[in-house]
């Protein structure tokens, strides 16, 4: 074991082929590497009684204001079921409300009192958790993340 992790070795060729395979390819890199910031803010934001995905909800409303579901789900790539299963213990503990719009049809999804509140109180533990994760980055961290963004936005093509 090195550093608390059994070192896995091929056992032929043609699985050497594979581990070489699976230590070059993005989209493993890229999971794995996200669902480990994902626990880290998780483990940061958990003393305010929220998951990191759920803050990230609250300050898209804070920044932008009232937004459909459906904006909101563009917004963020994210289907509408998917955002919905977050937002419903959201909107059970009241940090956001669905309210009317101009059309009835549609309802707008609003950040309440609670919610701003919840918000501010989690400031500084998101800000604890995003200096660790420039910490791993280090001074590449800002050119890092917009060429994340990068990809991101080629979801829309």
């Amino acid at each position: 074991m090195a550093g608390g992790r059994r070192l896995l070795k091929a056992k032929s060729l043609e699985q050497a082929d594979y581990k070489r395979a699976a230590l070059s390819c993005f989209n493993f890199s890229f999971r794995n590497a996200a669902r480990t910031v994902t626990l880290l803010y998780d483990r940061a934001l958990s003393s305010a009684g929220i998951r990191s995905t759920q803050y990230s909800l609250m300050v898209v409303l804070a920044g932008y204001g009232s937004l459909t579901i459906n904006e909101l789900a563009a917004g963020l790539g994210l289907d509408r079921t998917t955002l919905s299963k977050n937002l419903r213990p959201m909107v059970k503990r009241r940090l956001i409300q669905l309210g009317p719009m101009e059309d009835r049809r549609k309802k707008a999804l609003i950040l309440t009192k609670a919610g701003y509140t919840l918000l501010e109180e989690c400031g500084p533990l998101w800000s604890k958790a995003q200096e660790q994760v420039q910490g791993i980055l280090g001074e590449d961290a800002r050119d890092v993340q917009r060429k994340l963004v990068r990809v991101a936005r080629t979801r829309a093509n």
